[in-house]
């Protein structure tokens, strides 16, 4: 797949503190509040904070995300934990159930909620989950922060002028600690210790009632809710000794008496039997491969794991994926043509052969393989994504442009889709189609005034009879000029 330009490694500290300082202003005010009685309806915080002003302040957090940090393009990891969320969500205590997810390119165990149902991620979340339902523990808890308001009511107690203040102070931290680095952490270390300790005394009842709330989603998705109590522990261990902890534990400060109450809470429910899922199993596979040392690193991680357990798919699958990176391509096939196989109808195992298939050069045959699935799952994102990959490596530039402007329409919010368009539109000589994604793009990353001077480049290029596409041009440069005035405000 198409990369991005990355951002600068100083910048992958941002969110973290950044989620952090949000919390602990709004924890700052909330020290008078003792109990942990749920929201009810009618209750004061939507006075404060509608949920459309959630929703208005969520849009801008999820700007200032991709505007300050890699994320993940690997598309069938993204529709894994796209569809994983959405299938909790069911299960959760959520209103709405549509979620803005976003997958960050992080080694380090971490996962937030903001505003707006927008859920972020670590991929290095993987890497400390052993399974899907220590994974799901985690996701879980942080659907229990936005079904519960915690945003919310926490600022309920606030007068309404604090809360244009406090999404200025967002702002102007994000923009500080991109630009200017260790210089903008230290311009904000002062106030954020004395926030900081406000917050941790606020967090413990709302970490506590989110724990609870989120035991109570994984049992109605039937998943094991000792997942929660192992997923700490294991986290404890790992940073027991640590001298710096991951974000997730500073914004989710773990104790002894937290973890003993998700064992003690764990217990009420019957025993029974939790099989891990094999879905993510692989899922977790990819994320070892991304983080390993090397392509070669990894291949010897999973020569071993073969070696080990001759009839796991998750390690055949691990050395497919790993020999495809080695480019040692003949024998990644080998084992991806036996596991497709062995299992024809695992939309993931679909996927990844296509993706190898495609690395390999094979390109006529993963084509015909895509189209196949295509027509059984039409404009399946990780298909569609693999699908137009394929296309432009082989040369078929507007085919691809056409399957990536299909996946615009459905995914307007994802910017994968926008610069992998930008790209194959300028491969298929298609100039306004460039500056459209690209302005797509940059909108997404709060960059209005670029994305603005690109759709104008477009309008210059188009043809004055086509009435129709200059009024489509003009009336987005309109709404981007309004996003940009409020964005200012």
């Amino acid at each position: 797949m198409s990369s991005r330009p990355q951002s600068p490694s100083t910048r992958a500290r941002a969110i973290g503190v950044l989620v952090l300082l949000w919390l602990a202003v709004v924890g700052s005010t909330q020290s008078r509040a003792a109990n942990v009685d749920l929201p009810i309806l009618g209750d004061g915080s939507s006075r404060v904070v509608s949920p459309a002003m959630e929703a208005q302040i969520g849009r801008g957090f999820l700007k200032q995300i991709h505007s300050s940090l890699r994320t993940i393009n690997d598309p069938i990891l993204k529709y894994y934990v796209e569809v994983q969320i959405a299938a909790l969500a069911q299960h959760s205590e959520l209103r709405e159930k549509v979620l803005q997810v976003v997958l960050i390119d992080s080694p380090q165990v971490n996962a937030f909620a903001a505003p707006g149902g927008v859920v972020g991620i670590n991929l290095g979340l993987f890497l400390y989950a052993a399974d899907v339902h220590e994974y799901s523990s985690v996701i879980a808890h942080e659907l229990a922060h936005l079904s519960q308001r915690h945003f919310a009511r926490g600022i309920e107690e606030q007068q309404a002028a604090m809360l244009p203040n406090l999404a200025g102070m967002i702002a102007a931290i994000a923009i500080g600690m991109t630009a200017g680095g260790d210089a903008g952490i230290a311009a904000i270390s002062a106030s954020q210790s004395v926030a900081q300790s406000n917050y941790l005394r606020y967090s413990r009842s709302r970490e506590t009632e989110a724990d609870r709330i989120g035991l109570n989603t994984l049992v109605n998705a039937d998943l094991d809710p000792d997942g929660m109590r192992r997923m700490f522990e294991s986290m404890n261990r790992a940073y027991r000794f640590s001298s710096k902890p991951p974000e997730f534990l500073l914004t989710h400060p773990l104790s002894e008496t937290r973890i003993a109450d998700a064992r003690t809470q764990a217990l009420q429910y019957p025993k029974k039997d939790y099989p891990d899922s094999p879905d993510y199993a692989l899922m977790r596979t990819r994320a070892i491969i991304h983080y390993a040392a090397s392509p070669e690193a990894a291949v010897a991680t999973y020569e071993k794991a073969v070696k080990d357990n001759p009839e796991s798919k998750t390690a055949q699958y691990g050395l497919a994926l790993a020999l495809s990176r080695a480019k040692q391509h003949t024998d990644a096939i080998a084992i991806a043509d036996i596991l497709f196989t062995e299992a024809p109808d695992r939309l993931l195992f679909v996927s990844a052969y296509a993706e190898l298939l495609t690395a390999a050069g094979k390109y006529e045959q993963a084509q015909g393989l895509l189209e196949k699935y295509l027509l059984l799952y039409p404009d399946n994102p990780p298909l569609s994504m693999l699908y137009a990959d394929n296309l432009t490596h082989s040369g078929q530039y507007p085919m691809a442009e056409d399957v990536l402007d299909r996946q615009a329409a459905r995914r307007p919010n994802d910017i994968d889709v926008w610069y992998d368009l930008a790209e194959v539109s300028g491969k298929a000589g298609d100039i306004v189609g460039v500056h459209r994604a690209r302005a797509e793009f940059f909108a997404l990353h709060g960059a209005y005034g670029r994305a603005i001077q690109h759709l104008e480049y477009a309008r210059r290029l188009v043809n004055p009879g086509n009435i129709q596409l200059h009024a489509k041009l003009d009336q987005r440069i309109s709404d981007l000029r309004t996003e940009l005035r409020v964005a200012q405000s």
